[in-house]
């Protein structure tokens, strides 16, 4: 039986790998050096070890620290990972930056959630309700082997759908991908969008809109509009011609003309530094 280790097993996306996976047909070990976090999981019957005792037995070693926290971790860690040992990352950000061990034995993995799809077939309230993912709402991921035998795929996957579970595709990237990505495509690019929505949303309020008729009125907009963009309405789905002159008007008045430059491998590379400096 293979032998896992999260470090930072009672932290917030450790807690999650850790409850999804108990039962998994691994032998799994509880790594948390918090009193708040060794309490959370003991809510989940789990009692945590000493790093020391299962880093040195732990075929993968699930890695559910900060960003900003990685390599200071790793490094302190470095001499008891197993040879051979497969490292996993939930995020792009560290590895991308080489933040994690240099040792040439070690396989490096990263895995990250794509989180439930706006269009779903989810039917249960649990389901629906669950925007993040990993509890009962099926989600899509991104993998990526950064380093080491392609003999380790196939396992580092499998412990990345279980940990993300419930699961339906699993995409196999680079890691330069997954930094384009998350945090350029998602959080650069999706979250500043959706903020600005949200900012423009309360002042239609403060301007009179009564606020719930706002909200549904932006948030089904934006359900129609988002299927009409990414082509889910079929090919002859498309903007009125009013709403398409008002998007390219809009699109000189809110956005630079050289948006696009946050895509470049400088910018890319600099957005990251940003995130895994402590």
């Amino acid at each position: 039986m293979q032998h896992i280790a999260i470090v930072g097993a009672g932290g917030k996306m450790g807690y999650r790998v850790s409850a999804n996976l108990k039962g998994a047909p691994y032998q799994v070990s509880h790594i948390e050096v918090s009193e708040a976090g060794r309490q959370r999981l003991r809510e989940l019957d789990i009692t945590c070890v000493e790093a020391e005792a299962a880093l040195r037995q732990a075929d993968v070693v699930i890695l559910a620290i900060p960003d900003n926290l990685i390599g200071r971790i790793t490094a302190q860690q470095e001499s008891l990972y197993k040879p051979g040992a497969i490292l996993i990352a939930l995020d792009a950000a560290a590895p991308f930056a080489g933040e994690l061990p240099e040792r040439e034995d070690l396989t490096i993995f990263v895995a990250h959630p794509c989180h439930p799809p706006l269009f779903n077939d989810e039917v249960t309230p649990e389901a629906k309700q669950d925007y993040f993912g990993g509890v009962a709402a099926k989600q899509h991921i991104v993998c990526s082997l950064m380093r080491g035998p392609d003999a380790h795929y196939a396992l580092a996957e499998d412990v990345a759908r279980r940990m993300y579970a419930p699961v339906m595709r699993a995409h196999r990237v680079t890691v330069e991908h997954m930094a384009i990505l998350e945090p350029v495509l998602s959080e650069t690019i999706g979250a500043t969008c959706i903020a600005i929505m949200r900012e423009a949303t309360q002042e239609a309020v403060r301007r009179g809109v009564p606020e719930q008729a706002a909200h549904d009125f932006i948030l089904g907009h934006m359900t129609v509009l988002t299927a009409m963009q990414f082509g889910l309405m079929g090919p002859h789905a498309r903007m009125s011609d009013a709403a398409i002159k008002a998007v390219e008007i809009a699109k000189r008045e809110l956005f630079a003309p050289d948006w696009k430059k946050v895509f470049e491998p400088k910018a890319v590379a600099e957005s990251i530094r940003q995130i895994t400096t402590p």
